[in-house]
């Protein structure tokens, strides 16, 4: 009979291949320990014998059902889960701390991550792209935390948010258009209000042929193109060397002949670099911001890119923003649960040296009920084409269109 080590040594150990070496183990075990139990209790134990073996655990079926968004385990006491933008806990605990401690090494060992005292958090992707935080003791005082936010297996398109009432078929043909037409465009809203997933759907719509880099802290971006070179961003080891920051991908990324430059999200001195980008040449790049509300993300930008300590003015900065970018798209999360797009703005030109004109192009129907998603148009259909062609025929004029 093939021993164990015999069948690790000579067996590839695809995932498959380790399940049913585990079923046979286990059925062995029960047989030679006299233990009896229907069909069902046998599949029921086997099956959370290899979840707990080579999966999450108990979280296995969090994790499969595709009407969970987000799954945060807050200590071994209490489970919460997002279901269509509503929070709501589970009847799921944990024997101790050490179980959560299990799942975690499942997570971040196959990354050669860690985290302990000394580095008590981390951020990380699965498998299927699921973004991952995990926290412990002695920063989190619940024990260990875990938060993952999951991807949809089906690649989002503007089509599937004009479903789920994120916007409407006109808003969607007009954001299709400014990605083709290589507007650069900012997307901002809070946390969990859907930015990382407007961005993928407007990647979509870049033109195959095209060179896409991709820069992020941790790789949470579904493009579907061909030429598409992912960059992530690596933290320092324990000797405080060896970190790779996103300025330095950035940097990097220019010399790499990009058609167009996605920035998973800005949140530092690499916001300067990145608006230099957009007006040397690599028109069309796309970028997520946390800011409340179209005119606080420009604010937001303007301070990162002072961090970059290039000696500039605030005036020079606010100059750059306003000839660097084109569209600002700001999402929010309502009371129903659902994510909305609630303004989509353009930068138009001022007399005013260094200060930029926020110029409000749709703004959500908040009249209508919460069923429904409409947008109230704020500039007519020719200004509307200007905005598309500004790449083509220049900045966009001041003296038209409303502003917020």
């Amino acid at each position: 009979m093939q021993s164990d080590e015999d069948f690790l040594r000579e067996t590839p150990s695809s995932l498959r291949e380790r399940e049913e070496h585990l079923r046979r183990k286990a059925i062995e075990i029960m047989c030679a320990e006299g233990i009896v139990c229907t069909g069902g209790e046998l599949q029921e134990l086997i099956g959370a014998l290899i979840e707990d073996m080579l999966g999450l655990g108990s979280l296995e079926p969090l994790l499969r059902d595709e009407r969970i968004s987000e799954i945060m385990v807050n200590g071994p006491d209490q489970v919460y889960v997002e279901i269509e933008g509503r929070i709501t806990p589970v009847n799921l605990r944990f024997r101790c701390d050490e179980q959560i401690y299990h799942i975690i090494d499942r997570i971040i060992a196959p990354l050669g991550l860690r985290v302990d005292e000394s580095s008590p958090y981390v951020d990380a992707r699965m498998d299927d792209g699921s973004r991952v935080n995990i926290i412990i003791p002695p920063l989190s005082l619940r024990g260990p935390v875990i938060t993952i936010r999951k991807f949809s297996r089906e690649p989002m398109t503007l089509e599937r948010m004009v479903n789920l009432k994120t916007l409407t078929d006109e808003l969607a043909v007009f954001l299709s258009s400014a990605v083709e037409r290589r507007l650069n465009i900012l997307i901002s809203g809070g946390t969990g209000s859907g930015k990382t997933t407007l961005l993928n759907a407007l990647s979509r719509h870049i033109p195959e042929g095209e060179r896409i880099i991709t820069i992020e802290d941790a790789a949470e971006l579904q493009l579907q193109q061909l030429h598409v070179i992912p960059l992530e961003a690596r933290p320092p080891n324990l000797e405080g060397k060896g970190e790779v920051t996103l300025r330095d991908l950035l940097r990097n990324a220019l010399r790499m002949r990009p058609d167009r430059i996605i920035i998973g999200e800005v949140r530092g001195s690499e916001a300067l670099d990145m608006l230099q980008a957009m007006n040397t040449g690599h028109e069309g790049s796309l970028s997520t911001i946390h800011a409340n509300s179209p005119r606080e993300s420009l604010l937001r930008l303007e301070t990162m890119a002072y961090m970059a300590n290039a000696n500039l003015t605030p005036q020079s900065i606010a100059s750059q923003i306003g000839l660097s970018l084109d569209l600002v798209i700001h999402l929010a999360r309502g009371v129903d649960g659902i994510r909305r797009i609630v303004e989509v703005a353009c930068l138009g030109d001022s007399e005013n040296c260094g200060s930029n004109r926020i110029i409000t192009l749709f703004r959500l129907d908040t009249s209508v009920s919460d069923c429904e998603t409409r947008f109230r148009p704020m500039v007519d259909e020719g200004f509307l084409e200007k905005v598309l062609s500004r790449r083509t025929h220049g900045r966009i004029p001041s003296s038209r269109g409303g502003s917020s």
